[in-house]
């Protein structure tokens, strides 16, 4: 089987001092994350995290930069993740819709709240976000290109 890492997004949404996360059922037990998923099919990177937003938060978020591109390997079933994580805005809300499946609620956190919890984040990149967020690390969206596909380029 060829290898191929599993690409991700994750949005790091800040208002107020506080941070958009989310609680999630995992096989581990519930876990803290930025709302974050896989890149779908066709889908562009920044697209990808506005979605992610909306259907784990029920936010519709506005992207700004990305923060950072990061690689971590799963040490115990050893799947290597690609994420991308980005700075974004929240535009407006959807009281009452559905959240994902698996995800338990969306909450606001200080960054000193999601130090205290290390121990029940879902990776080590749900701190390394937040640190690098809040060191002001920013890269223009434009940054990623995305082309489009063609019939030519299927």
């Amino acid at each position: 089987m060829k290898w191929a890492p599993h690409v991700t997004v994750a949005c790091l949404a800040e208002r107020e001092g506080r941070f958009l996360v989310v609680e999630e059922s995992t096989p581990d037990g519930l876990r803290i994350n930025q709302p974050a998923g896989h890149l779908e099919d066709g889908e562009s990177l920044v697209d990808a995290m506005v979605r992610e937003a909306l259907e784990e938060t029920a936010h519709h978020v506005v992207p700004e930069a990305l923060v950072g591109i990061y690689r971590w390997r799963h040490p115990t079933h050893g799947h290597t993740y690609l994420r991308f994580a980005f700075a974004a805005r929240i535009d407006r809300v959807e009281p009452g819709r559905a959240l994902d499946e698996g995800i338990v609620r969306a909450l606001w956190v200080t960054p000193d709240e999601l130090r205290a919890s290390a121990d029940r984040h879902r990776s080590p990149l749900v701190l390394t976000c937040l640190e690098d967020h809040l060191s002001g690390r920013r890269f223009p969206l434009d940054l990623l290109c995305d082309f489009p596909l063609t019939e030519e380029h299927r």
